[in-house]
């Protein structure tokens, strides 16, 4: 088979059958040939850093590797080729500039968006190789975040003795671990604080504190709450008439 210059079909392929955390899944194939694997390293990449989708045990006799972005080796999902002979490299409609495809059909992604996380398939060609090769495929997913959170509702000012309700929401994955403060005081964690009964001791800056486990990213958002004093106080009293 001479050097590939396409994708060599665009119809579906079927196979029996890719944080970012790597979750592994071996090749299909024919029992002459020895089981292929794809690994993440690091199995676990932040948005921003590279990932390079390792494959193992690669079968002899080789004319070339596709690479092709989802679980369907479609055209418009192709990335980009290895062929053996000339080793020549092929872009498809998926390449973004940042794969890189290497001899040993491994697939280096560089500056890792959200967009990348998700399915790999990668498809080997066999010289004389009347089945049409090997397939396989490969998920990873992002770690990104915490983003700044956000207070929710914006407002600040509160009368004595109305209910208090804050919520805070930030976007990471895996889902961040938050944490409310007043005055600098730790007050509870998780998403939501309420305090019924507001009174202008609980006047002050409320912040609220988000961490990704995973990532190690921390971020905070803070507001001032306003209580008014009730009504009534600091007044002078009405005098009776005569």
């Amino acid at each position: 088979m001479g050097p590939l210059s396409a994708p060599p079909c665009t119809q579906l392929i079927k196979w029996k059958g890719l944080l970012l955390t790597a979750s592994l899944l071996n090749f299909w194939n024919l029992p002459t040939i020895a089981q292929v694997t794809i690994e993440a390293q690091p199995p676990k990449v932040s948005e921003g850093k590279d990932v390079l989708l390792l494959v193992h045990n690669l079968p002899q006799n080789l004319a070339g590797y596709i690479w092709y972005k989802g679980q369907m080796t479609y055209l418009y999902h192709y990335i980009t080729s290895y062929a053996v002979d000339g080793q020549r490299i092929i872009y498809g409609p998926a390449y973004s500039g940042r794969e890189t495809v290497y001899s040993n059909a491994s697939l280096l992604i560089q500056n890792v968006t959200w967009e990348d996380a998700g399915s790999y398939t990668l498809h080997i060609i066999k010289r004389g190789d009347g089945t049409g090769g090997v397939t396989g495929h490969f998920t990873f997913t992002l770690y990104y975040g915490p983003d700044l959170p956000r207070i929710y509702p914006s407002f600040t000012y509160y009368r004595s003795g109305q209910n208090l309700y804050l919520s805070c929401f930030a976007e990471s994955n895996p889902p961040a671990q938050y944490s409310w403060t007043i005055n600098g005081k730790f007050q509870l964690s998780g998403q939501k604080l309420s305090i019924p009964q507001v009174t202008t001791k609980h006047r002050g800056l409320y912040a609220c504190s988000v961490r990704n486990s995973a990532t190690g990213e921390e971020s905070s958002k803070s507001m001032t709450v306003e209580v008014s004093a009730p009504s009534g106080i600091g007044r002078l009293p009405l005098l009776n008439p005569i």
